[in-house]
């Protein structure tokens, strides 16, 4: 993807959710995503040079603008493809002590595997609360489950064991404040 740290694509923008994780929460759909399940929710999201580039610091003041969101989805397209613009949005919902969740096609192994050649991956693991990985598989589709379309995918939590603790964050881990 060819955007700064201080630039996200996007495809879109749901200002209040209430399905795409706990509580009222602002959903950053990114764009751009190499994975193209069949059947995938949000097939507009694909093509890495559609949608538009927005300023982290225009998403950081919507999301200000309504103190009863629970927090932050980043969902998409694939949202792994920006790390480093995503890292400074959780970085700064994180810092106003509400929740960031992140939608997936990876799974939790494939991103540590990324995360070996590209720190801005471990960087935004460390900041997310609550993880749905894996491609959505419309054979294993299953409306029953909160938050995910297939049975193959997971919710992980920090708490559950599958993400890293939260940590202090270098300034030459590319996290911007």
């Amino acid at each position: 993807m060819s955007s700064t740290s201080h630039e996200l694509r996007v495809n879109s923008i749901v200002a209040e959710s209430i399905v795409d994780g706990p509580g009222l929460r602002y959903v950053v759909f990114t764009q751009g995503c190499p994975h193209r399940c069949h059947a995938c929710h949000n097939p507009q999201t694909h093509d890495v040079g559609g949608g538009y580039l927005l300023d982290v610091e225009t998403i950081i003041h919507q999301f200000d603008e309504n103190p009863l969101l629970a927090g932050i989805t980043f969902s998409g397209g694939e949202p792994f493809l920006q790390p480093d613009p995503l890292c400074v949005i959780a970085k700064q919902v994180r810092r106003r002590a509400k929740t960031v969740v992140v939608f997936s096609g990876f799974t939790i192994e494939a991103l540590n595997a990324l995360a070996d050649r590209r720190p801005a991956i471990r960087a935004l693991l460390s900041l997310t609360d609550i993880l749905i990985d894996g491609p959505y598989i419309d054979s294993l589709r299953d409306l029953s489950l909160p938050f995910r379309g297939s049975r193959n995918q997971r919710v992980l939590t920090r708490e559950t064991g599958f993400l890293p603790p939260t940590r202090a964050h270098t300034p030459d881990e590319g996290i911007a404040a």
